[in-house]
C-alpha cells in the first residue's frame, strides 16, 4: 500500500451527440458510431482502505444503485486487484450527482472513477492503455468516462478516437419520472427494425466540424440518436418533454443515449436558464440540470 489512505476521483456524465446504431451482432452487441461529449455533471468516487470490499452510495436516487459486486465500481476494483495480485479490501463510496438509469453513463463513470482511484491508492501504476483495456472489459461507455472531453467511439463504443472541441456548449438536461433499461431499449430497437437491413453506422463529419468550431447552431443540425425512436416507444411521454424544450428555444432536443434523460442544446448560458425554467413549469419532467461541455475525464482530486 502507498501512504495514501483515501483517494477521491471526480468523473463526468456524458451526452451522445451522435449515436448511430448498426444491426445486432452474433454476440448480441451492436456496432456503433458513438460521439461522446463529457458534460459538467459529476460523481465523486472515494476509495479507502478497509477490511473487505464494500460499496456505499449517497445522493439523488442513490437507493437505485446496486451496492453488491455487480456495481461497476466494485467490478473495477476487483479486476485491477486481480491483475496486480492485490487484496481488493477497499470501501468504495459514490457521491452521486449523475442521474441514475438516465442514459448519461453514471454507472460507467463510477467504474472508471473507482479504477483510477484504486490505481492511485494501491500504487499499481497501470498504464493508460491497461486502464482503458479494463474499462472496455467493464462496459462500452466506461473508457470514455476515463478519457472525457469529446471522442468518437466505434466497435460497441469502447474503441475511442479523441475529437477536437473549439468552444463551450450549453446544455439543459431534463430528468424523467422513471428510468429506462439500456438493454430494453436495444431490444426495442431490434424489434422495431426486424426484417430491415440496417446500414453500417457512420460518424458524421458535419458533426466533427461543428464540435471543432464550437458552433452550437451547426452542432444542433448534426445531432442524431438512432435509439430515440425505441426510447420513445417504451416511454411515449418523453415526446412531451422534447416538445417543451424546443418550444422554449432549444436549438436541438434529443434523448440522451438510451434515455430517459432528455438533452437540450441552448444557444448560450442565459437561454439555457430560460429553457430549464420552461421545462420545470411544463410538468413534463421531474427535475432539470443546466451545465456545459466539454468536461475533463476522470480526475484524482
Amino acid at each position: 500500500m502507498t501512504e495514501t489512505q483515501t483517494v477521491t476521483v471526480r468523473v463526468p456524465a456524458k451526452v451522445n451527440v451522435q449515436l448511430a446504431v448498426g444491426g445486432a451482432r452474433p454476440d448480441g452487441f451492436h456496432d456503433l458510431a458513438n460521439v461522446f461529449l463529457a458534460v459538467g455533471l459529476y460523481d465523486e468516487v472515494t476509495v479507502t482502505e478497509a477490511d473487505e470490499l464494500r460499496v456505499t452510495c449517497a445522493g439523488p436516487d442513490a437507493g437505485q444503485v446496486p451496492l453488491d459486486r455487480t456495481n461497476l465500481a466494485a467490478r473495477a476494483a476487483l479486476e485491477l486487484a486481480r491483475r496486480y495480485g492485490v487484496d481488493p479490501a477497499v470501501h468504495v463510496h459514490i457521491a452521486k450527482d449523475i442521474p441514475v438509469a438516465g442514459g448519461m453513463a453514471g454507472g460507467s463513470a463510477d467504474g472508471a472513477g473507482a479504477l483510477l482511484a484504486c490505481d492511485a491508492l494501491w500504487g499499481t501504476n497501470a498504464s493508460r492503455d491497461e486502464l482503458l483495456d479494463i474499462c472496455a472489459q467493464l462496459g462500452s461507455d466506461v473508457p470514455f468516462s476515463l478519457v472525457g472531453g469529446a471522442a468518437l467511439g466505434v466497435g460497441r463504443g469502447e474503441q475511442l478516437r479523441p475529437l477536437e472541441v473549439g468552444g463551450t456548449f450549453h446544455w439543459v438536461f431534463a430528468m424523467a419520472e422513471r428510468g429506462l433499461s439500456t438493454p430494453a431499449v436495444f431490444r426495442e430497437f431490434d424489434r422495431m427494425n426486424e426484417g430491415v437491413r440496417i446500414p453500417e453506422p457512420v460518424a458524421s463529419q458535419e458533426l466533427f466540424d461543428a464540435l471543432a468550431k464550437g458552433d452550437a447552431g451547426a452542432l444542433a443540425r448534426a445531432v442524431s440518436n438512432d435509439l430515440q425512436p425505441a426510447a420513445l416507444s417504451l416511454f411515449p411521454a418523453l415526446a412531451d418533454t422534447l416538445a417543451a424544450g424546443r418550444a422554449a428555444g432549444a436549438l436541438a432536443a434529443l434523448v440522451s443515449g438510451s434515455g430517459p434523460t432528455t438533452a437540450f442544446l441552448a444557444p448560450d448560458a442565459p437561454s439555457a436558464q430560460t429553457i430549464a425554467g420552461a421545462l420545470l413549469t411544463s410538468g413534463t419532467c421531474r427535475s432539470v440540470r443546466v451545465t456545459e461541455s466539454p468536461a475533463p475525464g476522470a480526475t484524482v482530486l
